[in-house]
């Protein structure tokens, strides 16, 4: 077996592969697929045991509404999702629903059947490279640190750790360099849907609008009007809640999983960097005592709730945002109000300015209306410091602003689509990923999407 040197240790080289994708969430299995279904041999490095990050082991779901036609490997996931009976639309919303454990399934299932590879357990560590090229990289494995070659290397890792190590410029956080707030998510089972439907209805709320039974979702925000802050306000003053517990509280039925419901909750208050991983542990010990009160509230003050139990917690934080490229374009929330088109426009995006501050800060959002939307070109996703590099997911070249739109699940596939497309076309055209005409690959994705 081959070696190469690092810090003085000779490690095994492992694979020698078209395209290496670092993370495997919800951009890095997109742009598998992407890459495979384009013909070149391709790796994903995973430092859990299941694909879909934030989707699967931060329990975020469903995928938030988006009215742009969505790209090829999308449309797959969510066919192949019908295929093992999960539905995905809710007959009144444009959201995407389905459920953490098929998800992970059908993912690893279309990477699998197309000869993908899969290194899960695999936390990335380090970088070589010759020139601006990478040429491996290290990761540390049940079997020690071994090294991966690749041509062609795509940095799905979410907080840009394969763009930072190989000496890309990022920025994070606002002008005050705090990040967007921490969610840690949890499901709860054994819930009577039908009966906390029937109760929240009579009481007028109508933030719900689905009128399928299979799909139900709830929400509480102080001073919003809804019919749940009356005892959220009554767990507070009897001291089952805290303060905190108030600040956010939303829930959504689980297709195929039929007492479940997913709660896009609790908000973890006073942590103003997502990038300090003292902080990030911090959220989670301090979002496991909110869970507990939230979940023993629901069961003791709520109707449905009362044969509920707490199903599981995430296995992941809900990051929204940490660290972001320095791309060849960084795209700004200009860019979102003039509804910008580009040459190199590969993804379309329409979500709005959605900004979950720590403090309470004034956002003015600027929402598109249904059918308008902006393009996230090509440069966005591609570095001048490296390349032989591309990067999908919250991480793209961004201001703080414009992130809080592209960062959700639809994009992120949209741009995925995007890069495995583009290191298929680096390999067989042996042409350098940053040296790509956008151009060229806006037109191919048109052709596949017809």
């Amino acid at each position: 077996m081959r070696t190469i040197s690092f810090f003085g240790r000779e490690l095994p080289v492992i694979w020698d592969i078209d395209c290496v994708v670092v993370g495997g969430g919800t951009g890095g299995a997109a742009t598998a697929i992407a890459a495979l279904e384009a013909g070149i041999e391709t790796l994903v490095i995973e430092k859990t045991i299941s694909l879909g990050g934030t989707q699967t082991n931060a329990l975020v779901s469903p995928m938030m509404p988006t009215y742009v036609n969505g790209q090829r490997v999308n449309q797959l996931i969510i066919e192949r999702l019908h295929k093992e009976q999960i539905d995905t639309f809710d007959g009144t919303t444009a959201c995407s629903w389905f459920n953490v454990e098929t998800l992970s399934y059908v993912l690893e299932q279309l990477i699998i059947e197309r000869g993908g590879h899969l290194l899960y357990d695999a936390n990335y560590v380090d970088c070589l490279k010759e020139g601006k090229q990478i040429t491996h990289i290290i990761v540390n494995t049940c079997n020690g640190l071994v090294a991966i070659k690749g041509k062609t290397f795509v940095d799905a890792t979410a907080d840009a750790v394969l763009s930072r190590t190989a000496a890309v410029p990022v920025e994070s956080g606002n002008e005050d360099g705090q990040n967007q707030q921490i969610s840690f998510r949890f499901e709860m089972g054994g819930i009577d849907i039908a009966v906390l439907r029937e109760f929240i209805l009579s009481r007028n709320e109508t933030f719900c609008k689905i009128e399928n039974p299979k799909f139900f979702e709830i929400v509480m925000v102080p001073g919003k009007g809804h019919v749940l802050e009356t005892f959220f306000q009554e767990g507070l003053q009897n001291g089952d809640l805290q303060e905190e517990d108030l600040r956010y509280f939303q829930a959504f039925t689980q297709p195929g999983k039929p007492t479940v419901m997913s709660f896009n909750c609790p908000h973890i208050p006073d942590i103003y960097q997502t990038t300090d991983p003292v902080l990030r542990s911090e959220a989670v010990t301090k979002g496991r005592m909110m869970i507990r009160r939230l979940s023993n509230f629901l069961m003791n003050y709520i109707p449905g709730f009362k044969h509920a139990f707490l199903l599981k917690e995430a296995t992941q934080l809900g990051i929204r945002e940490s660290y972001r490229i320095i791309g060849q374009y960084v795209l700004t929330e200009k860019d979102y109000v003039n509804r910008a088109r580009f040459n190199d426009g590969i993804a379309r995006g329409d979500w709005y300015i959605d900004v979950h501050s720590v403090s309470k800060v004034s956002v003015e959002e600027a929402r598109l209306s249904r059918g308008e939307y902006y393009e996230i070109p090509y440069r966005s996703l591609i570095t001048h410091e490296v390349s032989n590099l591309i990067v999908v997911g919250r991480h793209v070249s961004s201001t703080f602003l414009m992130q809080a739109s592209l960062r959700i699940q639809p994009t992120i596939r949209d741009m995925a689509q995007a890069a495995g497309l583009a290191c298929a076309y680096s390999i067989k055209h042996h042409i350098e990923l940053n040296k790509i005409d956008g151009a060229l690959l806006k037109q191919q994705l048109v052709v596949l999407g017809e």
